[in-house]
């Protein structure tokens, strides 16, 4: 008896070994398949953000030249912002001196009207 319970065990126990390889199998999987989703990602990135500099070296992209090219395309934008809002606000100034010049016009082509 204490043998089939040493063999039912060691059965059990080696069922329970084999579930646990098929998992770290799967799990090796899934992260092998993950590091290619990343490597894809970043390369996509770089391609969107530089595609001259994306795969010209053959070399696989680095986390931290995306980092880069996102950083330096964000201070662009920050940029680009600001540019726009100087702009608007120097529009909106000349606008205003404009309709000035306008209205100043219109008061001395009525004074000249008035003279002759």
């Amino acid at each position: 008896q204490a043998e089939e319970e040493l063999k039912a065990a060691w059965s059990q126990q080696a069922r329970q070994l084999q579930e646990m390889e098929r998992r770290e199998r799967l799990l090796r999987s899934d992260v092998q398949r993950a590091g290619e989703q990343l490597e894809s990602f970043k390369t996509r990135v770089m391609q969107v953000c530089s595609p001259s500099a994306a795969g010209s070296t053959g070399k696989p992209v680095t986390e931290q030249q995306v980092i880069e090219k996102v950083q330096q395309i964000s201070d662009e934008n920050k940029q680009s912002h600001e540019r726009e809002k100087t702009l608007q606000k120097e529009l909106s100034s000349r606008l205003a001196k404009e309709r000035e010049v306008s209205a100043n016009i219109e008061v001395f082509k009525n004074s000249l009207q008035k003279l002759q």
